[in-house]
């Protein structure tokens, strides 16, 4: 147990909201799923293995069979390492809900040994920002007709290890680096939320805000690559040096809850948290000139580069 974790302690309702959020069949994000849904949510289960999803979803409902005011889950098909499955998922979340008032980019890998996403981007760069990028894009215009809506997306601390190359994003010039490729994900994400909020403040769009956030190191799945791509044995290393400070997954979603739901923060954007509450990132996280180019080269990738979510009628 870590001698300090943050909680959101906000009661607040979310009876008639809905939520989307990516990866929640495990970890932090079934967490956010089950917070969500005791809330009265209607909570959009984003997930690459339904099976495993069936599952969490079955374990969330049973876990609340007693309580009033429940919301609903809601399984669908994402796998954020293919941009196709991901526009298949938008598209499905447009034709059938008509607000998003809550989106969740959690889904992540890391450490993985060297590999491409379906598309041939760097596995760790396309799933946890390209893939997280385009679903908000395509979904902007639903959120924005939602407001007041929340965009909150999982960095980690590990994005002050290392910077971000825009010119080589996927490793092709550079010997591949797990950890490195991992950082440069995770400040993605970072810049990628304080240029959303830049951006809709440009348009005079208010009421639809924006959070990055470090949810601290948690004993959940997510080191599963960490034997393949450091040494046989390094997660149960890892494990026994870091556990004394290590999270449970419902002490490590709690900053993801804070920033989706808790008044505290209802009027702030663009920011980054930890434990509950505001931080500094590293300062490369705060360079808007690389936020800027970032977006544009994200925009190129995706396939959106004549596309403005802004300015899209819903």
């Amino acid at each position: 147990m870590p001698f300090f974790s943050g909680r959101c302690y906000s009661t607040v309702k979310l009876i008639g909201k809905t939520a989307v959020i990516t990866g929640c069949n495990t970890g932090i994000g079934k967490e956010t799923a089950l917070d969500f849904y005791k809330r009265g949510a209607r909570v959009i289960m984003a997930c690459r293995n339904l099976e495993k999803a069936e599952e969490a979803k079955s374990d969330i409902e049973k876990a609340c069979i007693e309580l009033p005011e429940k919301g609903n889950l809601v399984l669908q098909h994402c796998d954020l390492s293919s941009l196709k499955s991901v526009r298949e998922f938008c598209q499905k979340i447009l034709d059938t809900e008509p607000q998003v008032n809550i989106l969740v980019n959690n889904a992540g890998i890391m450490m993985c040994p060297k590999g491409e996403t379906e598309d041939g981007f760097e596995i760790q760069f396309g799933t946890n920002h390209l893939a997280h990028f385009l679903l908000t894009m395509l979904l902007l215009p639903r959120i924005i007709r939602s407001k007041p809506a929340r965009i909150v997306t999982v960095s980690s601390r590990a994005h002050i290890r290392y910077n971000i190359k825009l010119d080589d994003l996927n490793f092709k010039q550079r010997p591949y680096n797990a950890a490195e490729a991992y950082s440069q994900s995770k400040l993605a994400n970072v810049l990628f939320s304080n240029e959303l909020a830049r951006k809709l403040k440009e348009h005079n769009i208010e009421d639809v805000n924006t959070y990055s956030l470090h949810p601290g190191v948690i004993k959940t799945e997510l080191g599963r690559h960490l034997n393949e791509s450091l040494f046989r044995g390094a997660r149960t290393l890892l494990g026994l040096v870091l556990g004394p400070f290590m999270k449970s997954p419902e002490l490590g979603a709690q900053t993801t809850i804070y920033c989706a739901v808790d008044e505290k923060c209802s009027n702030e954007t663009g920011l980054y948290y930890s434990d509950c509450q505001v931080t500094s990132p590293s300062h490369k996280a705060l360079n808007e000139e690389t936020a800027q180019k970032l977006w544009e080269k994200s925009m190129e990738l995706v396939g959106l580069i004549d596309y403005n979510p802004f300015t899209t009628k819903d």
